[in-house]
Parts: structure tokens; sequence; C-alpha cells
């Protein structure tokens, strides 16, 4: 048993737990606080060892710059040490009011089945419509599901991302705290989106959260998450992982935006597991982060199983963003699509990979991606790289990738009606991104469109 005194009180106007290094002991600190089984605490203390046994991945960014021990690991807001409120007016003043700056719109929250936020290590306010708790849906703190029930998350925790998955999956394992566990029994099918608000808020800050949404038979379900961090002049990490399992006749939206400030290394690994006539579906926008890692993964396991993967990533000054697209096709008659749309300025670096992998039994398979690049200036660099693997005759698979720059006709026709050159230009980055944003709700399509408008500021050049 380890005593609470050991936990650091700093002079903080927002924390009462704050623990930097990576050892064992800080395991045991944050172990001891979320009040875990010794079973986590024994996983927590294998994937620390496998993190320093196992080797990062030669071609991911260089990282070299973030320093482990000096991360701060886990850190609790005052006042929260039991449990998330349940209500807006019990969450403190100065935490809602870092929500309210982040522009969460109302009008959704309006329609939403439920409203979450995690500040830090901590949720501090979730609420379940009361319609969906007589559904005998599951919706918790992952901390809180692993104590209450721990039968079902065990066939499922860090099944489909172990931690000898590679290097921050090791880590993830090690020191994840907060994050959302979703359950969906049979036959219900949810036709209001889910939705996690994620703020990382502390100086030098590491965020861990770990998301796993289990999907019953017959059942249907739509995920929002909206990330986001301030700017500081020490690196932060955020290495998060999402485990999604989508059993028979079953549907899944996952959409996801990211908008975390320059300083962040951003790996985040997410994977789903689709079953028999079941449908997975990525939609995310990723901006910000100094450097980003992001690797969603649908593997297509059983016959009839499908997935849909959208994406949008933008790449400005002293950012590099790589991300990898994995669709693994296992039994007859699966398919996928892909779309990545990728925006590079300012000498900046899009890096976008995919992997269609079409396995022995895959047969009558089909499998398309699309990439396009848009280059707002002669120097910014976008690299597209295909790995196909086919493993059976019979299948159809195709691949495209364009890279082109504004075409200065189309530019001079916006302006001579009366635009100005760089809302003639936010028009045309607008039409490249369409066929992502029409898929956003309304005010988040909105909101993500006026995000890359301040991207797209004094980029004539």
């Amino acid at each position: 048993m380890v005593n609470k005194s050991f936990i650091d009180n700093p002079d903080n106007v927002f924390y009462d737990i704050f623990l930097k290094w990576l050892n064992e002991e800080t395991i045991k600190k944050i172990s001891f606080d979320l009040d875990e089984p010794s079973r986590i605490l024994n996983h927590r203390l294998q994937s620390l060892k496998v993190f320093y046994e196992i080797k990062k991945p030669s071609f991911w960014p260089d990282i070299s710059s973030i320093d482990f021990d000096n991360l701060v690991y886990y850190a609790k807001p005052k006042k929260w040490f039991t449990g998330a409120a349940d209500s807006r007016d019990k969450v403190p003043q100065n935490i809602k009011n870092i929500f309210q700056r982040l522009n969460i719109p109302e009008a959704e929250q309006q329609f939403l089945a439920w409203v979450w936020w995690q500040f830090d290590s901590s949720v501090v306010y979730h609420k379940l419509k009361e319609k969906r708790q007589k559904s005998w849906i599951i919706f918790d703190d992952i901390s809180v599901a692993i104590r209450e029930h721990w039968d079902l998350v065990q066939k499922y925790f860090m099944k489909l991302v172990p931690p000898t998955d590679h290097q921050f999956a090791a880590l993830h394992g090690a020191v994840w705290s907060g994050g959302t566990f979703v359950y969906i029994p049979k036959w219900v099918k949810i036709s209001d989106p889910l939705q996690a608000y994620f703020r990382m808020n502390t100086y030098e800050w590491g965020q861990f959260e770990h998301t796993l949404i289990i999907l019953e038979d017959e059942t249907s379900c739509s995920y929002i998450e909206w990330c986001s961090a301030p700017k500081y002049d020490k690196r932060s990490l955020h290495a998060g992982c999402v485990e999604i399992f989508v059993w028979k006749n079953s549907s899944m939206r996952y959409t996801s935006v990211e908008n975390r400030s320059l300083n962040t290394f951003n790996l985040n690994t997410k994977r789903a597991l689709v079953e028999e006539n079941s449908h997975m579906e990525w939609i995310w926008g990723n901006l910000g982060s100094w450097a980003t890692m992001l690797y969603p993964c649908s593997i297509l396991k059983w016959d009839n199983s499908t997935s849909d993967n959208l994406s949008l990533v933008v790449a400005s000054t002293n950012q590099h963003q790589d991300v990898w697209t994995k669709v693994i096709h296992i039994w007859k008659n699966t398919s996928s699509n892909t779309i990545s749309k990728s925006i590079s300025k300012s000498w900046w670096v899009n890096t976008y990979r995919w992997l269609i992998q079409i396995q022995p039994g895959a047969e009558n398979a089909v499998a398309s991606t699309r990439c396009d690049a848009l280059l707002l200036d002669e120097i910014s660099i976008s690299d597209t790289i295909p790995v196909i693997e086919i493993k059976t005759d019979d299948a159809t698979v195709s691949h495209e990738a364009t890279a082109w720059k504004i075409d200065e006709n189309q530019l001079f026709y916006l302006m001579s009606r009366w635009l100005t050159e760089e809302k003639a230009m936010a028009m045309i980055v607008n039409g490249f991104i369409s066929s992502i944003t029409k898929e956003l709700p309304l005010e988040y399509a909105w909101e993500l469109n006026h995000l890359i408008q301040m991207e797209m500021e004094n980029s004539i050049g």
C-alpha cells in the first residue's frame, strides 16, 4: 500500500495532485489515486518495462527533444476526488471558463446523447441524457469502468493496441489516465451523437487518455471528439489510444478534430475491429502540433465488413504531420474507401502513408484509396507513401494521388468578383476540403473551416 503523503501538492490554482518523472514510483502513485486493482498496476509496470526495451520506428518524425523525465504524467484538478460533476453549475468556475473559451457550441449540445469534459488527467463533467440511461448504455470514465465493469472491460482493454505494438503504446499502457468507456448493448441504435472534449492545460504536460468503445450486435453509434492544448515554451506530449469493437450488423462513426498547440507532440493510435456485415467510419481533421503521428486502422475481420476513412491534415510553420491510414482485409466480400486531403504551407511537411493489406482469405475484396495534396507555396513538402499488399488473386484495389497548387486563373477570377486575395484563397481551400467537412455536424464544420481560415492568413506570398 502506498501512502498518499507521497503525492506532490504544488501551489497551483488548479491541481491537488501533480506527478512528474517516469519511473515505477510515479506509476504506483497514479494507480493508487485511481483506486485500481492490482492486476491493472501489474499491467502498467509491465508496459513500462516494454517501453524501455522496445525501439521506436525509424520513419517517425524527430522526437528527440521530448524530455520524458520532466513531463507531468498525472494532474488532478482540485475538488475532483469524488468524481465528475453531472451539472455544469457544479464545475469550478476557473475550469468552466477554459471550456467556454474553447467555443463549445451550446446549440449542438442540445442534440447530444452526452457531453464529456476531460481536463488534463481527470474527467470534470459528464452527463448522459435520461432516455439513454434507460437504454442500458454504459458511459463512464474508463477508470470507473475498470472497477465497476471489470468482467466486461478485461475482454477488450488494450487487446487491439497492446503495449508491444510500438514504443508509445507501451508508454500509454504504463501511464494512461482518463478517457471514455462506451458500451452499447444489443439492438440499441443511437441517432444523436456522443461527444467528448479533451483539454491539455498543464505546462510540459503529457496526456494519455484511453477510449474504449464496444458495440454489440445490431447497434449503431456516433462519437465526436474535440481536442485542444494551449501554447507553452516547453514540449508537451499527447499519446492517446482508441480501441473500437464493432460486432455483427452494427455501424460506428468516429469523428475527431484535433487542434493542439505547436509545442505538442501528438501520437494517437486508433484501431477498430469490424465484424460481419458491420461498418466502421473514421472522419478526422488535424491541425496544430509540432509533430503529429496519427495512425487509425480498421481490421475487417469477417464477411461483408466495410470501412470508410476520411481525413484532413494541415501542416503550417514548424509542423510535421505524419499520418498513416491502415485497412486490413481478412475475410470475404470486404470493402474499404480511403480519402485523404492535406494542405501544406510555409516550408513544412505533410507525410501521408496508407497500408492496404488483402489477406489470403479476403476473396472479392475491394479497396479504394485517394490522396489529394494542396501546396500553398513553392517550398512546402507533401509526401505520399502507399503500401499495398495483395495475397489473393480475387481482389480489386485502386489508388490515386494528386498534388497541386492554387490555380492562378481561379484566383484571378474570384478576385475579379471583388474578393480579396486572401478571401479568394480561402474559398478555393474550402472547396478543396468540402468532401470532409460536409460529413461533420454543421457547427463543427463551421468551426473547422474557421480554424483553417486562420491557418491560411498570410499564405499568399
